[in-house]
This record gives structure tokens, sequence and C-alpha cells, in this order.
């Protein structure tokens, strides 16, 4: 169970610092943990039943809360604060049925977001322990190791270990149990495969709602005796830069966003202590490659990953890095490409839906059997990408189905048109294709740009490299993507200002 070998690495390294928290300035130890994770779990239990809400940044705070949230035999439900907190907190309540949200004042003035009558605020919590608490959970962090693990709940791999919900970028937010098994094999299998266990810390910033965070920023480094090296805003870019300067962590994983923001703002040599860099959440260019290659002498190592797999799939292997894979399947996980008309399993070389199946793979979206089954079908889940599998068995992403758009009977990709549109254009400016309704055509590709760009010259370009039927129809400045938690594209919301644009005009 995640909580048991959270309290065997502390058990076995009570000194050690767990968590050096870079937004309050705080160093946690390894049995300082321990205990407020057992106050917390005492505390948890008389709040609310079954599932309680979290929505906190990136922080000691928010780590503790969800290890004392699992330890307490509830189910830690993860609220996404970056894009809409108070709709998000009440959808959450609605969707899976609890009431209390612990969640911090500080963060709520943060993201404008008017409390809830069922919120419980952490700083509360913490400034009124009694006397009576701190003893109880100090005489419990001395019981034996198996009487202490027993205490914080029974082996049971299939208990539910989170509830996550999926981005929304595309549409409404599915609701995503993960299991204990589920987290647990995905920990063992990328640590196994990316050769972790010797490294003593990891930079932590990803966002705790989105599963990449939850799963390597936070349950990776509780079960393993590392230290996590947290901030609370991973858009902090130069901040950020000066804490890996500063604190060295030797594991960096990240979004291309992220990651491409801290290289830039970092000098030669800032990242000397880093032994792996790992991009996921979205496609990693090559210029953001060849940026970490040219100043800090560093590879980076692509994977990928849903959060409906705990999340990581696939990933790079440190000895035999593929540059523009996603890399190979992590062990524990089968990866085959389905056909998209016969349904059969393709070749190498040949594109196809991308299935997954291993002990990573949810059981199922809470409440939804229907969405499951057409999901899940005889312990395959279908990622909604297409890719193929090389003749070495790496794997290449090719899209999302939902990025396809049908013109003239043709099926375009919108991330070709993407890709396209950022090679032809400055450096500085980032593109994007959406698409609209189209009256004669049924639909038409709209490029989207968060810089000037000389349109004449771009079109031209464009039509060097693209078909007609895959050339942007219009063009539109939108000088501030909006972005999820994890700094992805939030698509629907893009695609929702263009058309108002659209309207307007």
């Amino acid at each position: 169970m995640l909580q048991h070998r959270f309290i065997k690495a502390a058990r076995n390294k009570p000194d050690k610092i767990a968590i050096i928290d870079r937004t309050t300035g705080r160093n946690i130890s390894y049995q300082q943990a321990l205990l407020a994770t057992l106050i917390l779990a005492r505390r948890f239990r008389r709040l609310e039943r079954g599932r309680i809400g979290v929505m906190l940044p990136t922080s000691s705070g928010a780590a503790l809360a969800v290890i004392g949230a699992v330890m307490a035999g509830r189910t830690p439900v993860m609220i996404n604060y970056s894009t809409g907190a108070y709709k998000n907190c009440q959808y959450a309540q609605q969707q899976c049925d609890f009431k209390v949200i612990i969640t911090t004042k500080t963060l709520l003035q943060r993201v404008n977001c008017d409390p809830l009558p069922e919120m419980v605020y952490i700083e509360d919590v913490l400034a009124t322990l009694g006397r009576y608490e701190k003893a109880l959970a100090f005489m419990k962090s001395k019981l034996p190791l198996t009487w202490l693990q027993r205490l914080c709940g029974r082996h049971d791999l299939n208990k539910p270990a989170v509830i996550l919900f999926t981005s929304g970028s595309e549409k409404e937010p599915k609701v995503v149990q993960l299991t204990q098994r589920n987290l647990l094999s995905n920990i063992d299998s990328f640590s196994e495969l990316m050769q972790i266990y010797d490294m003593d810390n990891l930079l932590a910033v990803l966002p705790y709602f989105h599963v990449f965070g939850l799963t390597i920023n936070l349950w990776t480094p509780m079960c393993l005796g590392m230290t996590s090296i947290t901030y609370a805003n991973p858009l902090e870019f130069k901040t950020i830069a000066g804490i890996i300067r500063e604190y060295k962590p030797e594991l960096l994983v990240g979004t291309p966003l992220f990651l491409e923001g801290y290289v830039k703002l970092s000098k030669p040599g800032d990242f000397a202590s880093i032994r792996l860099a790992v991009s996921g959440a979205d496609k990693c260019p090559e210029s953001l490659r060849q940026l970490f290659r040219d100043k800090h002498g560093l590879e980076i190592f692509e994977g990928y990953g849903a959060t409906e797999t705990s999340p990581v799939i696939s990933v790079n292997p440190r000895e035999k890095n593929k540059p523009g894979s996603i890399g190979v399947p992590i062990p524990g996980t089968a990866v085959k490409i389905e056909h998209l008309e016969t349904g059969e399993e393709c070749p190498a070389g040949e594109t196809g839906k991308i299935l997954v199946k291993g002990e990573g793979v949810m059981q199922g979206y809470l409440n939804d059997v229907e969405e499951t089954h057409l999901r899940i079908k005889s312990g395959w889940y279908d990622t909604g990408d297409l890719g193929y599998v090389d003749e070495d068995g790496y794997l290449w992403h090719k899209g999302r189905m939902k990025r396809f758009v049908k013109i003239g009977g043709e099926m375009i990709s919108l991330v070709a048109v993407e890709e396209t549109l950022n090679a032809v254009t400055p450096e500085e400016v980032e593109c994007c294709a959406v698409e609209l309704p189209d009256a004669k055509r049924g639909s038409r590709i709209v490029a989207v740009t968060n810089g000037e760009i000389d349109q004449t010259e771009t079109a031209k370009k464009l039509g060097e490299e693209l078909p007609n039927l895959a050339l942007p129809r219009q063009y539109v400045l939108i000088e501030e993507f909006p972005r999820m938690g994890s700094g992805k594209t939030d698509f629907r919301t893009l695609t929702t200002l263009v058309r108002e644009l659209h309207e307007q005009d």
C-alpha cells in the first residue's frame, strides 16, 4: 500500500528531509511528516466518510494532506484550481458524492475563488493541534512497523487511492478512480525502467491534481524515501530555475512548456546536478531537446501516458533513447495498435489506434458504466490517440483522434497542421490549429497564433508543405493561449474564443 511504503521510508530514515517546501521556506523531515500525516488522518476520519476533496497547490501541506487522507481510509478527490476553481469544486462534489474540501485561504485569494461552506482550511487545522493529538501521534509512530502499517489501512490493492479528473481540454472532464494497485505498479515500473532507485531528490512543481504530478512528484519520492523539492507555481520560470541551481535536484520531470521556461532562464552549469530529465503530457519539440543539449549537455527522455493509466504507458530508456518517439512500454504494460476499420492489430510501422493493457489501467470511470465500456474492452484501454510501433518496439504518437477534421471527404490532422505552422513561423510564436464549422465545406481550419506573423508569407510556405484541404482559411491572433494545469493548451476554451471572435466579425 502507498501509505505503508511511506511509513517504512519514514521509519528507515526519520531524520532525512522528506520535503523542501520552497513556497513556505520550511524543511520537513520524514519523522515530522509521519507525525503530521498521523494527526491529519485522525482529523480527516472525523470530517468526512468515503471521499474527501483536496484543493491545494504543490507544497508540503498538499503532500501531507493527500497521505493523511489515504492513511485515514479516505479517497482524496484532487480538484483542479487552475481552470475555474469554484465551478470545479461543485462539479467534483456532485460527481463524487462528498462535501468537505481541504484547501487554503491563500489559494482561494490567488485564484479568485469564493469559499464554499464545506471548505476546511489546512492552516486552521495545523494551528489548532493540541498536546493530546501530538502525543497520540508520537506514540503511534513508535509502534512496531507492521502494527503501525495495519493501523493505517489493511492490505487491499484494489482499494481506491485517488480520484482525478481528465483535463477537459476537449469536453467535460471524466472522473477517474485509480486504485492502490494502479499507482504502485506505475511507480515500480517507471522507477525500474528509468533506474531512479539510487537518486536522492527530485524537483516537484507539477500540480498534484494532474496524474503526472501526483504519481511522479508526490507518491514516487515518498515511497522511495527521496527528498521532494516543492514549489507551488510551475509557471514562475525564473524562480524555479533558481531553485534548480540552489537545491540541485537529480530528477527533473515536466511538460514541454515548463521545461522550456526553466531552461531558457537558466545559465550554463545551473542544471549540473540533473541526472535525468523526463518530458511528458505533450509532444516534446526538437527545438527543446536541442536547447537542453546546447546549454547543459542533457538529453530529454520523452514519455507518454494518460490519467486513466496512472499515468505512464511508455518512456524512452536511459540507455536507448530514440528522440521523437514516446519510448517503449514500461514493464507490465502492453501496447497494441488497432486498425481503424478492421479492428485487427496493425503490423510494425502502420498507424492505428493506441490500445493499452496492464496493472496501471483504471478499473473504469466513476459512476459511468457506458463510457467505461466504450473505452475498455477485454482489459484493453482505448487511449483515443493514433500512433504506430516501429521495428524496434518504440511507440510513435501521431495525434488525437478527436483532433482530426473531415474536409472534402479527407481526414486532416490538426496536429500535423500545427507542426507545420510552428516550423514556418518565428520560434518565439506559438501556433495552434482549431476547427470551425463551414457552410460549404462542413469544416474549416483556423490558424491561431500568440504573436504577429506575416500571413501572406506563412500561407505561401504552408502551401509548399500541406495539401490544399489542410491549409488554414483564416488567421487569428490570441496573445495568451488558455492553459490546463499541466501547461497543455486548453483546446476547448481556445476554440470557443476563436468562434466568439469570428461571430463578432
